[in-house]
C-alpha cells in the first residue's frame, strides 16, 4: 500500500511501491507443476467403461506392498467372526464376484492387472461397525455390521460388488496421489513412509475408511460413487446375482441411518439421485445377469 507525507520543499511525497522479490513462489505452485509433470509421464490410468482418466502418482507396487501389510495388521487386531455360515457366505459370494471382476477386466482389455489381485475374504465379528472395503490388490473385509442390511447372498453381493468396483477402477491410487499431494506435498509414497511413516499410514487407512473414527474418514467423490456403482452392478450380476437388489439394499442402507451414520454411509456418500442413477446402470447390467438364468 502507498504511504504519504511531505518532503523538505512542503510537497507531499508517495513512497515507492515496495516490489515482491522475483523467488517469491505461491504454495501451490509445487504442487500444480508436480501434477503437470505426472500427466506428461504417464500419471494417469483409464476406468474400465467410463474410460474417464484418473491422476495416479502412486506405483501399483509400492501400492500392493502397503495394502498387503495393513490388511495383516487390520487382521491381527479385529476379531474374525466365528459363524461358519456367514463366513462362508462372504466368501462364496466374495469368490463369485471376484471371478467376474477377473472376467470383466479381461474384456476391458487390462488382463495384465490380473497379477496385481491376490484375492481374500473375510468377516470380521463387529455387529456395531456397519461397513466393509476392499484394499487394492483385492483385500476384502466385511464387518458383521453390515449383513443385516444385506439381507442375504443377493445384498451381499451389491456390497461387495461396489467395493470391489472401487478398487478396479483404481479410485484407491488415485484417492491416496490426491492425499499425498494435499497432506504431503507431493512427495512419493516411499519417500513419505519413510519419513512420515505414521501419517502416511493414517492417510492410508483413512482412505479406504478402515479403522478410524467417522470424522477423519475421507468421503468418496460423486464420480468414484458413480463409478463403482456402474461397476458394481455388472460385476454381481456377472456373478449370477439380481442387480435390481441394488435399489432396496441403498434404501435400507438409508432408512437405517441414524444421527450418527454408518461408516459406510460416511465414505459412500448417498444422495437421493443414486437410486435414480442405480436404474439408469440396470439395463446395461441386467443382459449379463439374464444370461446366468
Amino acid at each position: 500500500m502507498r504511504s504519504f507525507g511531505k518532503s523538505s520543499d512542503g510537497k507531499k511525497a508517495i513512497a515507492p511501491r515496495r516490489k515482491r522479490p522475483l523467488t517469491q513462489v505461491p504454495p501451490f505452485v509445487p504442487c500444480l507443476v508436480l501434477v503437470i509433470v505426472a500427466l506428461f509421464l504417464g500419471g494417469c490410468a483409464e476406468v474400465p467403461i467410463t474410460h474417464r482418466e484418473g491422476l495416479h502418482l502412486v506405483p501399483e507396487s509400492e501400492l500392493l506392498t502397503l495394502s498387503f501389510q495393513q490388511y495383516g495388521e487390520v487382521l491381527k487386531k479385529s476379531k474374525l467372526s466365528t459363524d461358519q455360515a456367514k463366513t462362508h457366505m462372504v466368501r462364496t459370494v466374495g469368490d463369485k464376484v471376484a471371478q467376474s471382476a477377473e472376467a470383466f477386466l479381461k474384456d476391458a482389455g487390462q488382463s495384465d492387472k490380473l497379477k496385481n489381485y491376490h484375492w481374500e475374504f473375510n468377516l470380521i465379528e463387529d455387529d456395531k461397525t456397519v461397513n466393509a472395503w476392499c484394499m487394492p490388490g483385492g483385500k476384502v473385509a466385511v464387518y458383521t455390521g453390515i449383513l443385516p442390511y444385506a439381507q442375504g447372498e443377493a445384498g451381499l453381493a451389491v456390497v461387495l460388488g461396489h467395493e470391489i468396483g472401487h478398487a478396479l477402477a483404481d479410485h484407491g491410487n488415485e484417492r491416496m496421489s490426491q492425499g499425498l499431494l494435499a497432506e504431503m506435498g507431493g512427495m512419493a509414497l516411499s519417500v513419505a513412509l519413510s519419513q512420515k511413516p505414521r501419517e502416511t499410514q493414517d492417510l492410508f487407512m483413512a482412505v479406504f475408511g478402515v479403522g478410524v473414527t467417522v470424522g477423519a474418514l475421507l468421503p468418496y467423490s460423486r464420480l468414484h460413487e458413480s463409478e463403482a456403482d456402474r461397476i458394481g452392478l455388472m460385476l454381481m450380476a456377472r456373478a449370477g446375482y439380481d442387480p435390481r437388489e441394488a435399489i432396496p439394499f441403498w434404501e435400507r442402507m438409508s432408512k437405517g441411518s441414524t444421527a450418527r451414520p454408518p461408516e459406510f454411509l460416511s465414505t459412500h456418500p448417498a444422495p437421493e439421485s443414486r437410486i435414480e442413477d442405480l436404474r439408469n446402470y440396470l439395463p446395461e447390467a441386467l443382459p449379463y445377469y439374464q444370461k446366468r438364468r
